[in-house]
């Protein structure tokens, strides 16, 4: 069956803007029809590029341009009121992580897109990669046996100086909220909700006036513990970035390729080829194209976004409180609207503070 390739719009030009336009080089099913930044020379480039419009202004784009979707890459204060811009339309939105600062303003966003009967997703590329998926069907199988520890590190020497992703006002956060939101989401992905978490901040290298370096413990409602290392200012220099250890043995994610190994033998078995940025986001996107149309679910829901939410923002709180915090489960509710069985486990209520003192 063939199909007219639906509108998209990018709102911002940015960096992670070029990634999700190189997707639609990548695929039938969708084109680029217009994009939109402030920055004008921005939005040229950026349309020259797709062959399509330019806008300086995301509503004149709305009202010159017949979009079925958009995809929000601009920074995360500026979300929530560009989102129900489009949402209020009835365009499907494909947000950028984090969906929110705070659990407030996500909630208005799936439930604006709820009523209007439109799509809205968060933007989580490893989600979407071969090797993750394929290890979390080895999880599932057993054969690793009872997952025991989850293992995920997000580390590399970055200069946040002058990038508006080390702006609290901004941003929300340091490296946090902006690598931290993919971290709890591939973790949520495996051991599914998450009960507890306690964050550790370590030296700030950069003189920033966020966090540059945190250790996050988490818990999950099963009993799971993992551990999370996060750094814009050094590396680790993993071949791997996710390890989960079972009772019976050992799955590990890499960039360049995955592997796992039984505890009854010494071999590992290697598996996929690693970590494709242009791959992820293309299949991101056909997800979100043919989940549009009817003809797939969303591998990230509304209600697994606020989720990603809800665990940033309870991993702020134990940062500002040094202590273990339970995660809020605004979520779980949600998902029992869409008929998804869920475990509850905690009652919190703070909202996310932003930058740590």
């Amino acid at each position: 069956m063939t199909h007219t390739a639906l509108n998209f719009g990018i709102i911002g030009a940015g960096a992670i803007a070029q990634a999700h336009a190189q997707a639609f080089e990548s695929t039938s099913l969708a084109r680029l029809a217009g994009v939109a930044d402030i920055r004008e020379e921005a939005a040229q480039a950026m349309a020259e590029s797709a062959h399509c419009l330019s806008f300086t202004d995301y509503k004149a784009m709305a009202d010159k341009v017949d979009l079925d979707a958009v995809i929000l890459c601009t920074p995360p204060i500026t979300h929530p009121e560009i989102a129900l811009f489009f949402i209020n339309r009835g365009i499907h939105v494909l947000c950028e992580k984090p969906l929110s600062i705070d659990i407030e303003s996500a909630k208005m966003m799936y439930e604006a897109a709820h009523q209007q009967g439109v799509l809205l997703t968060m933007a989580s590329k490893f989600r979407y990669v071969d090797d993750v998926i394929k290890a979390k069907s080895i999880v599932q199988s057993g054969i690793l046996g009872d997952i025991v520890l989850f293992e995920n590190a997000f580390t590399a020497r970055v200069d946040m100086s002058n990038r508006w992703n080390a702006n609290p006002a901004i941003s929300g956060g340091g490296v946090l909220i902006d690598n931290g939101t993919h971290s709890v989401d591939i973790t949520r992905y495996f051991l599914g909700p998450l009960a507890e978490v306690s964050v550790v901040e370590g030296k700030r290298i950069q003189g920033l006036a966020v966090e540059d370096t945190v250790k996050i413990f988490l818990k999950s409602t099963q009993g799971v513990m993992g551990n999370i290392d996060l750094s814009w200012s050094i590396n680790k220099e993993l071949e791997h970035f996710i390890r989960i250890y079972g009772s019976n043995g050992t799955v590990s994610v890499g960039w360049k390729e995955s592997k796992y190994r039984q505890a009854s033998s010494q071999d590992w078995i290697v598996f996929g080829e690693g970590y494709s940025k242009l791959k992820s986001f293309t299949a991101q996107l056909e997800n979100f194209s043919k989940a549009i149309r009817g003809e797939e679910a969303l591998l990230i829901t509304g209600t697994d976004a606020i989720a990603s939410v809800e665990a940033i923002n309870a991993a702020y709180d134990s940062l500002n409180q040094s202590n273990w915090t339970k995660i809020s489960h605004l979520s779980e509710s949600l998902r029992r609207r869409e008929g998804i069985p869920v475990e509850s486990n905690g009652n919190g209520k703070r909202q996310l503070t932003g930058a740590t003192s």
